[in-house]
């Protein structure tokens, strides 16, 4: 994990929940962290790592993850024992 994911983890669990935070930053996260991507219909894209899965839709039309994604994304994290 290099030092734009570590920034990246430390946005994810700041609080308040960041509206800011771009998508493409937590899917780089997800696979630094070895998680496998599984993508699927549309904007639906799956995170697997350690028999944790945590689905997802890519926010469009712009880039930056919604709250509740970033809140997901925290909680999936959180399973899988990463902490910043």
């Amino acid at each position: 994990m290099n030092n734009r994911h570590r920034k990246t983890l430390a946005a994810i669990f700041a609080s308040p929940t960041p509206k800011s935070l771009a998508w493409a930053d937590i899917e780089a996260l997800f696979l630094a962290l070895n998680c496998e991507l599984v993508e699927g219909a549309g904007s639906r894209v799956a995170f697997i790592r350690d028999e944790q899965k945590a689905d997802f839709h890519r926010p469009h039309p712009g880039k930056e993850a919604k709250p509740y994604q970033v809140r997901d994304a925290k909680g999936f994290l959180s399973k899988l024992g990463v902490t910043p």
